[in-house]
């Protein structure tokens, strides 16, 4: 065999290759999903995270005919799980389901493994519902802020807040809780609502911050008390509860929200699938009627509105942060 003709086999072989190479992304997202998807929740089971995610996961395996399940990984203020999708392969049966501290990770943890905004596809917000400012009963006299604050300043060193996650949105709202007030109360970080919430109910902690999809049902069977909703308007699932403004503190209005991502470099005919079902079940009847029901609203966009929000989120936040000289935990 002369050299040229080895020389030309050769380059043959290469020319295969890449063919091959480029080919087996848009073969692969055709034949997509062909096995079982798996939503992982970076926080504990019968929290808000996992509402939302397992209606994510349900919402998929309706709309894109696939099983689809639930994984729970929690820890670390959701950096756990989270760092088990980024290691995933980009090939559309590894998805994230997190609230909104998932993209403020570097900012209030120390030695995040990776770049929350980076180093993921954003695929659809879904979902976003306000907060809560709760008091233990037998804690906190009143029945708004101002009535409660003439007892905590006298004593702050008695009041400390619950904290679900670092980062999330009620994190930011109790920071500038304590901002607004000029008080530093103690702020106890748990792994989820569910155990922050529990030493609420027995008084280890006093105060918390929530979203309303949790909180709700143990402020109306009166084992918790809802001082305002952190929101510049009244929620209409709780429409007899005042406003963070009408309760005495003005300018704490913050929000919790919800997306999917995957893996970083995940193909485009993926995302845009995902992003339609979702899409398309924000917009049912039902879907509307349960989550309105719970305070919540469903949210429907494009990835790149999704990507767009979250740049705005991230530059209002990290302005807040910096400003009270917060250093990630």
């Amino acid at each position: 065999m002369t050299h040229d003709i080895r020389r030309s086999l050769i380059v043959m072989r290469w020319l295969t290759l890449l063919v091959a190479v480029f080919l087996a992304g848009p073969v692969a997202a055709q034949d997509w999903p062909n096995r079982t998807i798996r939503v992982v929740v970076p926080y504990p089971a019968g929290g808000p995270a996992d509402f939302m995610g397992r209606l994510a996961a349900q919402k998929m395996q309706e709309k894109l005919g696939a099983t689809v399940i639930v994984e729970n990984r929690s820890g670390a203020s959701g950096t756990i799980g989270a760092e088990m999708v980024r290691q995933a392969p980009a090939d559309g049966y590894t998805f994230l389901a997190a609230p909104s501290v998932h993209v403020l990770g570097r900012q209030v943890v120390k030695a995040v493994p990776y770049d929350p905004v980076g180093d993921f596809t954003p695929i659809a917000r879904y979902g976003e519902g306000p907060l809560l400012v709760l008091a233990n009963p037998a804690a906190v006299q009143g029945k708004t802020i101002a009535e409660a604050l003439p007892a905590i300043r006298k004593k702050p060193e008695d009041f400390r807040f619950g904290l679900s996650a670092l980062g999330a949105a009620n994190h930011l709202a109790v920071l500038e809780f304590n901002k607004l007030t000029g008080l530093d109360l103690q702020i106890i970080p748990y792994r989820g609502s569910a155990p922050a919430l529990t030493d609420l109910l027995s008084g280890q902690v006093q105060l918390m911050i929530d979203p309303m999809i949790t909180a709700m049902p143990l402020v109306q069977g009166g084992q918790l008390k809802a001082l305002a909703v952190a929101s510049a308007k009244r929620s209409a699932a709780m429409p007899d509860l005042p406003t963070a403004a009408e309760s005495g503190l003005p300018g704490l209005e913050f929000s919790s929200w919800y997306g999917v991502w995957g893996p970083k470099d995940l193909p485009k005919e993926i995302v845009a699938r995902v992003n339609a079902a979702l899409t398309e079940a924000m917009r049912e009847p039902a879907v509307i009627e349960k989550l309105k029901g719970l305070g919540f609203e469903p949210v429907a966009g494009t990835p790149e509105e999704f990507s767009r929000f979250i740049a705005n989120d991230v530059k209002r936040n990290a302005a807040l942060l910096a400003s009270i000289n917060f250093q990630p935990q």
